[in-house]
């Protein structure tokens, strides 16, 4: 016995049909644990010198069928856009400004990192051959900060170190990234309190100093929505995953 012409033509197209529909299945099970598909992860500046990059990385490797979209935004504008779906997670720093409006949605948040408080001076300043600082000498120090707009928690934590040590600061310049700061630094604009992996960022001109007194840890925090998408809860697994394994980081569970 043997097929004829249209039973050779019916075989050839049920082959084919098996063949997607293998591809569909494996898809579908790719896509139900997060290994394919789209994620859209905002980002506060700080992150890129702290935890961003490694956990990109191990992402990257671990699912490098998903495509990854990066937004760098505040963590007030990151709150707002994951409320609207129009980001997946992000990386803020808390305190939220709109606490509520967190206490009465459906966002979740998890704190994966914390660090210190470090002085930024010009490599030319006085006290940049001291091995650490204490918060009373730098009262009449020209300060340079960001908006507290951009990052209430961290600005109330470096105000209120100054306001510890009996001083107000003396704000002679703003700018709204980190980066920018540390150049101003280098310039010899003034001083600046950054958090700590903005050592990180080696910028020559600049020396970061840490202070005697001890400070407010600074947090990282992931956000998403309650019942995440796969690709969501695949990125969570990965990043607590490198959280735990790295002894680098100062982590609080």
């Amino acid at each position: 016995m043997e097929l004829t012409k249209a039973g050779e033509a019916f075989l050839e197209d049920a082959q084919q049909l098996l063949r997607q529909l293998g591809a569909a299945v494996q898809r579908g099970q790719q896509t139900s644990r997060g290994e394919v598909g789209q994620l859209v992860v905002g980002f506060v500046g700080s992150a890129a010198y702290n935890v961003l990059p490694p956990i990109l990385r191990s992402f990257r490797k671990e699912v490098p069928d998903v495509t990854l979209e990066l937004r760098e935004l505040t963590t007030d504008q990151q709150l707002q856009r994951l409320l609207n779906g129009q980001i997946d997670i992000g990386l803020v720093r808390p305190p939220f400004k709109n606490s509520e409006v967190v206490e009465n949605s459906e966002v979740e948040s998890e704190v994966i990192f914390q660090e210190s408080l470090v002085v930024a001076l010009p490599e030319t300043h006085t006290l940049s051959k001291q091995d650490a600082v204490s918060m009373r000498s730098l009262a009449h120090k020209p300060f340079i900060l960001f908006p507290r707009l951009l990052a209430p928690g961290l600005y109330d934590s470096i105000i209120s170190l100054c306001q510890k040590a009996g001083f107000s600061p003396r704000v002679v310049q703003e700018a709204i990234q980190m980066q920018t700061i540390v150049s101003l630094v280098a310039a010899e604009m003034g001083i600046a309190i950054v958090p700590n992996s903005l050592k990180n960022l080696q910028r020559s001109g600049v020396v970061y100093k840490p202070l005697l007194e001890a400070t407010p840890n600074v947090a990282i925090a992931l956000i998403w929505q309650q019942n995440p998408i796969p690709t969501v809860q695949r990125f969570l697994e990965i990043t607590r995953q490198y959280v735990m394994t790295c002894t680098h980081f100062d982590v609080r569970t």
